[in-house]
């Protein structure tokens, strides 16, 4: 993992709060202001690799992440607050069919043409109103894990562990923002210890007030969310 940069370089709306202020033993590998994700390159909005958002989801994940430690896990975020810049470069993308850079690892299975329709992508997130996180499981002490660069190879989010990107996540059967059935929670074409992993994960965040989306392991949303209808579009930085 890259070292920690600098943040907390803007005021926030109020309501909202950096995840290192609120506990900085949580991991933060923020996908959409690198290029390592489904659209090949970092999204508009993302001005640094921080995690921001809402201060009532900080803090359920702070009580998450301290039940856990104890048993050698910690909590890795790889997204949370989203700007609407951000979901509406999504649809930009999704409409250019020509654009297939990042087939083989994200979205292998399926056409492009299809990722509203599936559930995949939306023209609004949840993300955008500050309660939603995208995240994982990783043991501790944490593992090394390969930091990704633009050439590399591009592995099908779908192989099994050993064989896609070497994520340092605990095993959830399939890679982060695997747009295919596989990522579905309960899918049961994953190994058994992959499918346990899920459990454990979707047991933690329910058990602290989360809503699971049953399309991608790795997604929850507050259930209590203090801005349950507002779209937010400040940056990420």
């Amino acid at each position: 993992m890259p070292s920690q940069p600098a943040y907390n370089s803007q005021p926030l709306p109020e309501g909202f709060v950096y995840l290192r202020d609120i506990d900085p033993t949580i991991l933060e590998e923020v996908r959409y202001a690198v290029s390592h994700n489904f659209m090949g390159r970092p999204m508009p909005g993302y001005l640094a690799p921080v995690i921001i958002l809402t201060e009532a989801a900080a803090l359920a994940l702070k009580a998450l992440q301290a039940e856990i430690r104890p048993f050698g896990l910690s909590l890795k975020v790889y997204d949370a607050y989203r700007p609407q810049d951000a979901v509406d470069s999504f649809t930009t993308w999704a409409n250019d069919l020509n654009d297939q850079v990042t087939k083989n690892e994200f979205y292998p299975g399926i056409n492009k043409k299809d990722v509203f329709d599936l559930g995949y992508i939306g023209k609004r997130s949840g993300h955008t109103r500050g309660s939603t996180v995208d995240l994982t499981l990783v043991p501790l002490p944490v593992p090394p894990q390969p930091i990704w660069k633009s050439g590399d190879p591009v592995l099908d989010g779908r192989l099994p562990r050993g064989q896609r990107f070497a994520d340092n996540s605990i095993d959830m059967g399939s890679g982060f923002d695997c747009l295919d059935e596989i990522a579905h929670t309960h899918n049961p074409h994953i190994p058994v210890e992959a499918r346990a992993n899920r459990l454990l994960l979707l047991n933690l965040m329910t058990k602290h007030g989360f809503n699971p989306y049953d399309k991608e392991w790795w997604h929850f949303t507050l259930k209590d969310e203090p801005y349950p209808d507002t779209y937010f579009n400040f940056p990420v930085a």
